[in-house]
């Protein structure tokens, strides 16, 4: 029922404000921790954890807050066990994003040219540089996006949540949030952000496989190539950096027929060539039918939460 009503909520009303959306602090205290803190594995790993404690604290006393609450409602049990449902749904909602990721596809799908379409991938989607990035790259950069966050964005908060209830869900986004800011090869992030990135890595192992698995599934009715997908997400779907990244993102590779690459770092589905408009599209109806399909089968798995 939380995830149902979360689900509504996000499609309906969106992200919470700025200023009142849980990643954005996440957000601040990573930020102010990067630029405070040495540039140790310590630091780092000290970092993280006080961040870490304090996000569940602050989920668990949100929990009871809202569970006491809605039992001091002069209602019929039956509806204060709705009204905390709806109060958690609330809650939960931050921690994960569908529509703005969905938005964030057609923006570079709509964009009239392609130094917008650089643009758009560029503010919305992926941390490269895309100044230099051809048609086809820009056009692969956002499919390669939305097959990764569909995991990341959607399907791993939700995962966690059936599993802790909001705590890990909470933990779950702030490590990815922390992963996002920290995890990078630089000098100054190398050893400070190592511990998150293996977190991160360590957190993302089974959602990205499970969405994967839902992409391909997501072929059936939409009579795209599933046995493909799974030809190229076995050859390829280690071929990243990343443990988990390359799992989505080699199974659209294959169901889509198209090449996505990063210069530099990793090629999925170096047969095919490279995305076009039309392609992005297809991803962006596929990957919205994906999303249906994991909101159902979570909703079920986490019913009576």
């Amino acid at each position: 029922m939380v995830i149902l009503l979360a689900w509504l909520i996000d499609l309906f009303l969106g992200e919470p404000p700025i200023r009142l959306h849980p990643v954005v602090w996440m957000g601040s205290y990573l930020r102010s921790a990067r630029k405070w803190l040495p540039p140790t594995l310590l630091a780092g790993g000290a970092a993280w954890l006080g961040g870490a404690a304090l996000v569940v604290l602050a989920a668990v006393l949100g929990d009871w807050l809202l569970n006491t609450l809605a039992n001091l409602l002069p209602i019929s049990p039956n509806l204060q066990s709705l009204s905390f449902s709806l109060f958690l749904a609330v809650l939960l909602k931050p921690l994960f994003a569908w529509r703005a990721l969905r938005a964030a596809g057609l923006a570079v799908l709509t964009a009239p040219d392609l130094p917008a379409a650089r643009q758009m991938v560029s503010w919305h989607l992926v941390s490269r540089d895309t100044a230099t990035l051809s048609e086809g790259e820009v056009y692969g950069a956002a499919i390669e996006s939305l097959s990764e966050n569909l995991s990341d964005s959607l399907v791993a908060p939700l995962f966690y949540f059936i599993i802790g209830g909001l705590p890990l869900a909470a933990l779950y986004r702030y490590a990815n949030t922390a992963d996002a800011m920290w995890g990078y090869r630089t000098p100054e992030l190398e050893r400070f952000g190592k511990v998150a990135a293996r977190i991160d890595d360590l957190l993302n192992f089974i959602p990205a496989r499970i969405t994967a698995l839902l992409l391909i599934l997501a072929c059936l009715p939409l009579g795209m190539e599933c046995r493909r997908a799974l030809r190229i997400w076995r050859s390829d779907g280690l071929h990243t950096p990343s443990p988990n990244a390359g799992q989505p993102m080699s199974v659209a590779a294959g169901a889509l027929g198209v090449r996505l690459n990063k210069r530099g770092a990793y090629e999925l589905g170096g047969e095919f060539n490279d995305p076009t408009r039309a392609d992005l599209l297809r991803a962006l109806r596929w990957i919205t039918v994906t999303a249906w399909l994991a909101m159902g089968l979570l909703s079920l798995a986490s019913f009576g939460r």
